[in-house]
């Protein structure tokens, strides 16, 4: 079933235990766009099913907002223009090479080329897939790029992310409604969750510079402007109060800085970041 945001905007669920992200919809008066993919071609079914029940224009444009395979396996399944980015396009090229038999499958997982999750969605949600080649993407941008649906306006831009490099980002202007894909994340390096510190603020500014609403995330559907603003206030304190390896200091600078003691999400995040200098002197090593 899709959610409806407003008489032009709908998203799909994510589902965790599938490993589904969120899947978006916009709506012009001339043609659609679709947010992301789908992390199989039986969920980008199960998406346009619902789709197909709505009285919408066409789709035309499929967007992916990065190359993770939960955002972008199910891309054959659309009969429309697909769009990423320069650097998706790069990292989708290889996703292109791949053979999906079982044995390939295990051998991409032994070479940590993808999760065994990823395989185990392959091997239940994918049909014909030992003839299965992904399509390339049909337009490439390199910063931004503005579509107009019909009186409906959706400006993409690639900006820096804690979560990948290649993130897009989707902001509808009239309705104040931005997707953000999984860009606002951490990500996991050695096998260490952390929040890459020094892109912290960049990534923040790229997103507040529109004026947004209503933010729709991969995997926690919608989150409203004061949730978000919550998000980035905790991410930023805990940013500031890490200077070393060391969870028990930073956690003492916040006690300091702040005159309380951390709540459960700040010191999640100041793990996240003590992770981020682990990592960071593991690369100077």
């Amino acid at each position: 079933m899709l959610n409806k945001l407003s008489d032009s905007i709908y998203y799909f669920s994510n589902q965790d235990d599938r490993d589904r992200p969120t899947l978006g919809l916009v709506v012009g008066d001339q043609c659609s766009l679709i947010i992301d993919s789908g992390n199989s071609t039986q969920h980008a079914k199960d998406f346009l099913l619902e789709v197909e029940k709505l009285d919408v224009p066409p789709v035309k444009y499929l967007v992916i907002t990065h190359a993770h395979w939960d955002h972008f396996l199910g891309m054959n399944e659309f009969d429309a223009i697909v769009i990423v980015n320069s650097q998706t396009n790069k990292m989708i090229k290889e996703w292109k090479s791949y053979s999906y038999d079982d044995s390939s499958l295990k051998q991409y997982v032994i070479n940590n080329q993808m999760s065994s999750m990823c395989m185990k969605i392959i091997q239940t949600e994918m049909e014909n897939r030992e003839s299965f080649k992904l399509n390339s993407p049909d337009v490439i941008f390199e910063n931004t790029l503005t579509i107009d649906l019909g009186n409906k306006v959706c400006i993409l831009e690639k900006i820096k992310s804690t979560h990948t490099d290649d993130s897009t980002i989707i902001y509808i202007p009239d309705e104040k409604v931005i997707f953000l894909g999984d860009s606002a994340y951490g990500t996991t390096t050695n096998s260490l969750f952390h929040y890459k510190k020094s892109l912290l603020l960049p990534m923040i500014r790229d997103i507040q510079k529109y004026d947004s609403e209503m933010f729709l995330l991969g995997h926690e559907s919608i989150c409203y402007k004061d949730e978000m603003n919550i998000y980035w206030r905790e991410l930023t304190e805990a940013s500031k109060v890490v200077k070393s390896e060391s969870l028990e200091n930073a956690i003492e600078c916040f006690k300091l800085e702040n005159k309380r003691d951390p709540n459960d999400n700040e010191i999640f995040f100041i793990q996240a970041f003590v992770n981020d200098h682990i990592i960071q002197s593991q690369q100077l090593n």
